[in-house]
């Protein structure tokens, strides 16, 4: 009865119900790695933000990149900020509002420098600069901040003197007349505090994300291409039972009729 199976029709239907169910597995095995990817880079956020504030001279070296393991950690530096070095890096999302992050290279008196993102500054009237330009404070200040790696590089369009589309730690620092710490970072909090602060870059909200979830979904998907493929057949075993049956049943009912 169910002969019909090896037919060309049938045996490319087959292959293709074989095809779907086996890319559904595999985008559900992708998600699974997306899922792992994410989760331990969340491992990482949360085990080094928890850790204790250290020099930037123990994480970080003269033109030397960040480790990708040591992003996160905190630091802790006594300098003087370089306003006539300050940079504004364009085209930044805070809370759903673009504006610009304020890199100001702090300055030690013995050590490189470390590019500290100070906060955010919503866009001006246009886009070619803020309505108020943030001045750095003056005077010796102590800040504790989050490492970060250094950008890719730009591409593009330079921006207007003065701007930065990306951190790019490498490029920033041949434009400074002394040594630079690898990466930048992002400010937590500042002694003695600005009178007038920026607002604050937060630390990144942790979430798995739904990616379990899709997982779930494609490994579900994976089950219909068989099942479909079962049903229609079964459903043409059933048709052919009754189409063989009909030529014997119209010469009875005509006898009974008479």
């Amino acid at each position: 009865m169910y002969r019909f199976l090896l037919s060309s029709r049938w045996l490319r239907m087959l292959a293709g119900a074989i095809l779907a169910s086996t890319a559904c597995v595999f985008l559900g095995i992708w998600q699974l790695h997306r899922f792992e990817h994410k989760h331990a880079g969340n491992d990482l956020i949360t085990h080094n933000l928890a850790l204790a504030p250290v020099p930037p001279s123990k994480l970080l070296h003269d033109g030397h990149g960040l480790d990708p393991a040591d992003q996160w950690r905190r630091v802790r530096v006594t300098g003087r900020y370089d306003a006539a070095h300050q940079l504004l890096v364009r085209n930044r999302p805070v809370d759903g509002e673009y504006g610009y992050l304020v890199l100001t290279p702090l300055v030690q008196d013995r050590g490189p420098a470390l590019l500290v993102d100070r906060g955010f500054v919503p866009a001006g009237q246009t886009a070619a600069r803020p309505d108020r330009m943030p001045v750095a404070p003056t005077g010796p200040v102590t800040v504790v901040a989050r490492l970060r790696v250094s950008e890719a590089p730009a591409g593009g369009a330079a921006p207007p003197r003065g701007q930065v589309t990306r951190i790019d730690v490498p490029a920033i620092a041949e434009t400074l007349p002394y040594p630079t710490y690898g990466g930048f970072a992002e400010l937590v909090h500042q002694s003695p505090a600005p009178p007038r602060a920026l607002i604050s870059i937060r630390a990144p909200q942790l979430s798995d994300g739904p990616h379990l979830a899709y997982m779930v979904q494609w490994w579900l998907f994976a089950f219909a291409p068989p099942v479909g493929f079962v049903v229609l057949a079964r459903r043409e075993a059933a048709d052919r039972r009754i189409r063989d049956r009909l030529p014997s049943q119209v010469p009875a009912s005509r006898s009974a009729a008479l």
